[in-house]
């Protein structure tokens, strides 16, 4: 166990997050990630080949990528010399800070700016059409998005990190941005993306678990209990509906539900019993139950750092 790494990584981002300097001067370890996927995906999937050929590129393609993730990590935490300095390093792996920051900026600009701001700044965080969106969807679409990514963004990597180390958490991150890269239903990537996508789903499972129970514990509600038990499962994810359920029981809303992809409405179905009509003010509740959240995953590593 690495609980004092992950402690300490958490602490370091959630104060100084991945200073803007240091991303134009060399990046962010997604990018480098990024690119090497991209180059995979230029080399392997080519449409000529078939599709028995084009899945096996894509599985070559996972072990690859856990293979330098793996390496990098060893390489790294024996190469440095004091555990602080390691954690430097895996609080890149984290996005509270970022995430935070993101969601908060659409409040903002609903605020502040009306909704045709609230529609550009909520369409930076996710993939749907905003365009049409009023200012109800553009909140739900800010609040689910925390939610997600609360779960692969903050307690996934922490939770691979405290299980496996450094190796743990770039192996997972490395997984993650295969399938946000590659891991689609598109001619193009059925195949070859669908190692990334069913891993990324195997990876994701006990972190999605936790959330839910994070977000459930940050609010004090059985009510976000009873809605991650009833539909949890709705979503077309193994794992996202679950701490969306819990964010939308515990703030007593709607989430998910119909919206527009690449030009079409999707018939998703709605998590939560809730309001439908959230606002600028349900994103900043969204954003306090999170904040809570992140401080309770913090307890258990704290005291499983002390007893080790």
């Amino acid at each position: 166990m690495f609980a004092a790494l992950a402690l300490l990584a958490a602490v370091i981002e959630a104060v100084v997050g991945y200073p803007d300097a240091i991303y134009r001067a060399i990046g962010h370890p997604v990018t480098w990630i990024g690119r090497l996927i991209a180059w995979c995906d230029r080399t392997w999937n080519s449409e000529r080949r078939s599709f028995e050929v084009r899945r096996l590129a894509g599985m070559a393609t996972v072990v690859l990528l856990l293979g330098v993730g793996i390496g990098a990590g060893l390489l790294l935490m024996y190469a440095l010399p004091h555990v602080a300095l390691v954690a430097i390093l895996a609080s890149s792996l984290l996005a509270q800070r970022s995430l935070d920051t993101h969601v908060a900026a659409v409040a903002e600009a609903l605020e502040k700016d009306g909704i045709d701001a609230g529609r550009r700044t909520v369409a930076m965080i996710v993939g749907r059409d905003t365009a049409q969106l009023d200012e109800a969807a553009v909140s739900r679409a800010a609040i689910e998005s925390l939610a997600e990514n609360f779960s692969d963004g903050v307690v996934a990597p922490l939770f691979w990190m405290a299980v496996a180390g450094l190796p743990g958490a770039i192996a997972y991150k490395a997984i993650n941005t295969a399938d946000s890269m590659i891991g689609h239903k598109s001619d193009r990537h059925l195949a070859f993306g669908w190692a990334a996508a069913r891993l990324d789903d195997l990876v994701n499972l006990p972190a999605s678990r936790l959330s839910a129970l994070w977000l459930a514990l940050a609010g004090l509600s059985w009510r976000a209990v009873a809605i991650v038990w009833r539909d949890a499962d709705k979503h077309d994810s193994p794992n996202a509906g679950w701490p969306e359920a819990a964010m939308a029981g515990a703030l007593g809303l709607r989430l998910n539900g119909p919206r527009i992809y690449d030009g079409e409405m999707t018939d998703h179905p709605w998590v939560g019993d809730g309001r439908a009509e959230a606002t600028a003010a349900d994103i900043r509740a969204a954003l306090r139950l999170y904040r809570i959240a992140c401080a309770l995953e913090l307890i258990p590593l704290a005291i499983l750092a002390w007893l080790m």
